[in-house]
């Protein structure tokens, strides 16, 4: 996984509450095994128009939004269904964090455990940047998870709050079996005085 320490990026705004986990990937999109190319499928329903062609209405096929890789949405974002597809859709698109006043708790979780970040600000500070992103062209943001701070050029500046398990996991770039392979060497020993029982089948 992705070490997420300082990233500096363009912003989206998508000022909607809660957003599910069907509106971020919808469910005819979830056949496939690999957790790699589900970009495509963001926001699918929203993105393109009853034909499949991109709407230009929609504020992440804008051109001043192209290549974006922090979201900034309403709050309660992720709820409904429990879907890690969700999450590797955003990955894929190359989101790397997204701001909300609130987020669903398994939603969260997920993007731990996929390396994006989740950040939570209050309604004002979300509406304050969701503004900037519309009024100024390129406009960029800097997360720095090592101060656990938002910033921009333009004077705005927040702090937010993250659990030190999480903050250790995404500094490290730690996932499960990364947390895990931390103790291969503990394991390798157990494992050298407990060999796997043969099978006499």
């Amino acid at each position: 996984m992705k070490a997420f320490k300082v990233h500096k990026g363009k912003v989206a705004p998508l000022h909607r509450a809660n957003i599910d986990t069907d509106q971020i990937v919808p469910k005819q999109f979830l056949k496939r095994i690999e957790r790699t190319g589900f970009g495509e499928f963001l926001f699918y329903d929203w993105r393109r128009d009853q034909n499949g062609q991109l709407d230009p209405g929609f504020p992440l096929n804008h051109s001043r939004h192209k290549g974006a890789s922090i979201l900034v949405t309403g709050k309660n974002f992720g709820c409904g269904s429990s879907r890690e597809h969700a999450v590797w859709a955003l990955d894929d698109f190359g989101f790397r964090a997204v701001i909300a006043p609130s987020f669903a708790d398994i939603f969260a979780n997920n993007c731990v455990k996929n390396g994006v970040l989740t950040i939570v600000l209050s309604e004002a500070e979300v509406a304050q940047l969701v503004e900037r992103a519309t009024k100024h062209e390129d406009y960029q943001l800097t997360i720095d998870l090592q101060d656990c701070e938002v910033r921009d050029e333009h004077g705005f500046s927040a702090r937010f709050q993250v659990d030190e398990f999480t903050r250790h996991c995404l500094l490290n770039g730690l996932d499960d079996i990364g947390l895990t392979l931390q103790h291969e060497r503990e394991i390798t020993a157990y494992e050298a005085v407990h060999p796997a029982p043969v099978s006499s089948v």
